[in-house]
């Protein structure tokens, strides 16, 4: 075991105000009825009626027709159309939904007989947090939308599913429904029955059954409803750690498009006095994330944007709970934390991860183990932290960076967060303005599985792939 030898202000506490008070989707226990029992019709709209558009609008309600409950995981909806070109890729969204876009999923495939209408289709399921369809019961609606990777202009008035006068809710037989792998609705185009078992896996199927967590960051601005309703919390509270006085500030998050991939940006910025910081963080709404694959991409900056270098910043990817009481045995803390410019007693830029038994606050006390690389890694990093019942293991860019021991393993759920501020303003004492970039591509959690490096790239490869950029099926804790 090693200590930091520098006092280090942990961002537990006030980090976590953001999360307190946030309630999780209730999965209600159901008993799966039989396949001759089920039955779902499906009622389709869109809001995008024209014979092009930039993007495809499947708006969609499900409908209980049989006469059990019916678990709503079992679910799946298929929506059939013509891609645009034999090499585009599409990518899906959840614009807004009764039972909440972080219960509903998103994938593609391709049909294994083309037709002139249709040679893809969408398929929208369920995460266990949607719960279930009493009989007579329907979800309520569900705005769903999909898009060009690179939003070039889609047709769709030749896609099988789409209906341009279809404005307002009505059954459509055009898409088709399967319970439990049974389609009990709709008519598919012709050789394409959707239990054809040359039809493909579904990508976005863990291996071995871990459930997942995958956000590729595809949101328009920190205001879009779908970043809430994916379970995330753009922080705005005030408090540390960092810059007494600074301000945590959401409209400093935005979305970019780099190469036709939108990534997460976060600035930071100072004039040199607390009042003029501007600090920013993004994390979820929920603790229910402990053993299992954390790793995200994120690309670390040496160098401002703009206005004069020096300033004691710090850039992460970690996962935290919250500190119940001065040195609680129950703390975890796993970090990814950059400092391009030193920091912490360190002088000149320096890689540490840390995992965190607990710490007291005043007087500081600390227990934990680090690792650490003193060189710049300014870019892009596959950064992978796994955690089973023996050690917590690091990775950077696939490669061994520290492994700690049992002794720190978490003994409670902890959200997943990305977070820069500047420790202090003693680095750079200049009053001109200056600014900091901290850009993530993807975030991925595998519950309770430890995979390899290899096995991360290749999973995210299979969401992309599909076009999926958003899935979460870890329970609540």
């Amino acid at each position: 075991m090693s200590t930091r030898p520098t006092r280090r202000r942990s961002r537990a506490v006030l980090a976590l105000a953001a999360l307190m008070g946030s309630t999780a989707l209730a999965t209600l226990p159901v008993t799966t009825a039989s396949a001759s029992a089920d039955g779902v019709a499906v009622q389709y709209r869109t809001s995008a009626s024209g014979a092009t558009a930039d993007q495809s609008e499947p708006w969609f309600k499900v409908r209980n027709t049989g006469s059990s409950t019916i678990q709503l995981s079992q679910v799946k909806v298929r929506y059939y159309f013509k891609a645009d070109s034999p090499t585009a890729t599409y990518r899906f969204a959840c614009s807004w939904a009764v039972r909440g876009c972080a219960a509903i999923t998103g994938t593609f495939g391709t049909l294994a007989s083309p037709t002139a209408t249709a040679d893809r289709y969408l398929e929208v399921g369920f995460t266990p947090g949607a719960g279930s369809l009493a009989p007579g019961t329907d979800t309520g609606d569900m705005q769903l939308r999909f898009h060009q990777s690179n939003w070039q202009t889609l047709k769709q008035s030749d896609d099988y599913s789409f209906g341009a006068t279809q404005t307002t809710y009505a059954d459509w037989s055009k898409v088709t429904a399967q319970v439990a792998g049974a389609t009990v609705w709709g008519t598919a185009p012709e050789g394409n029955d959707p239990t054809d078992p040359t039809d493909p896996t579904d990508p976005t199927d863990p291996p071995g059954g871990g459930q997942a967590l995958f956000d590729d960051f595809s949101y328009t601005s920190h205001t879009d409803p779908a970043v809430s309703a994916h379970g995330w919390s753009v922080r705005s509270n005030s408090g540390g750690p960092g810059v007494p006085g600074a301000t945590w500030d959401p409209s400093k998050v935005t979305f970019v498009s780099q190469s036709g991939n939108t990534v997460m940006n976060l600035e930071t910025s100072t004039a040199g006095t607390g009042e003029s910081t501007r600090h920013t963080e993004v994390l979820t709404k929920a603790m229910k994330f402990r053993n299992g694959t954390y790793a995200a991409r994120v690309k670390f900056a040496d160098a401002p944007k703009s206005g004069p270098d020096g300033d004691r910043l710090v850039q992460t990817f970690f996962t935290i709970n919250d500190l119940k009481a001065p040195m609680a045995d129950d703390y975890a803390e796993y970090d990814f934390e950059y400092l391009p410019n030193g920091g912490w007693g360190e002088p000149a830029n320096i890689l540490y991860t840390t995992s965190w038994e607990t710490y007291a606050p005043d007087p500081w006390q600390a227990v934990n183990q680090h690792s650490e690389s003193r060189q710049s890694f300014a870019g892009w990093h596959d950064l992978v932290v796994t955690i089973d019942d023996h050690a917590i293991t690091y990775y950077v860019d696939g490669r061994l960076f520290g492994t700690h021991d049992a002794a720190y393993l978490p003994e409670r759920p902890m959200s997943i967060n990305f977070n820069q501020w500047l420790i202090d303003l003693d680095g750079q004492t200049s009053t001109t303005p200056r600014a900091y970039d901290q850009q993530v591509d993807y975030v991925l959690h595998i519950k309770d599985q430890v995979l390899t490096p290899a096995q991360v790239a290749a999973k995210i490869a299979a969401y992309r792939g599909a076009g999926t950029t958003f899935v979460d099926e870890v329970p609540s804790s």
